[in-house]
């Protein structure tokens, strides 16, 4: 049973049991179903609010969902190209051009296929535009 159809059906009780409207019992009793109905009245508003509440969501995920769509080429998962990088390196020692992953980079040395030289990494990070720059120093 809904709410209001409860609160209708106490009213009901109430007025079969024809009261004396002149006794405080009576006026205590009118009072409390008064209450009783501005709340019932309060809820069926803040659920048709809900409700609107819960449309405006559904379209802003939606549109939140077109957004992502456009932005990221139509692909569900946030793509990280930077997982991808490659730096080309010329080794001091030998002089050939050698193209190493970010993973490797980022071990902070490797040797140099070509002579054996070990080659190290530092890192510095910019702090006006967070970019990371590679600087390659000789053993």
């Amino acid at each position: 049973m809904e709410t209001i159809e409860s609160l209708g059906y106490v009213k009901g009780l109430i007025d079969g049991l024809e009261l004396d409207a002149d006794k405080k019992e009576t006026k205590v009793i009118n009072a409390l179903v008064d209450v009783i109905e501005n709340l019932v009245d309060d809820v069926v508003e803040l659920r048709e609010d809900v409700e609107c509440l819960n449309d405006d969501i559904d379209t802003i995920d939606e549109d939140l969902s077109d957004l992502e769509d456009y932005v990221y080429d139509d692909d569900d998962e946030w793509d990280d190209d930077d997982e991808d990088a490659e730096f080309e390196i010329e080794c001091p020692n030998c002089g050939e051009e050698i193209i190493v992953d970010e993973d490797t980079v980022m071990e902070g040395n490797f040797e140099c296929p070509n002579c054996g030289e070990i080659l190290e990494f530092e890192f510095e990070f910019d702090d006006e535009d967070e970019d990371e720059e590679f600087e390659e120093d000789e053993e």
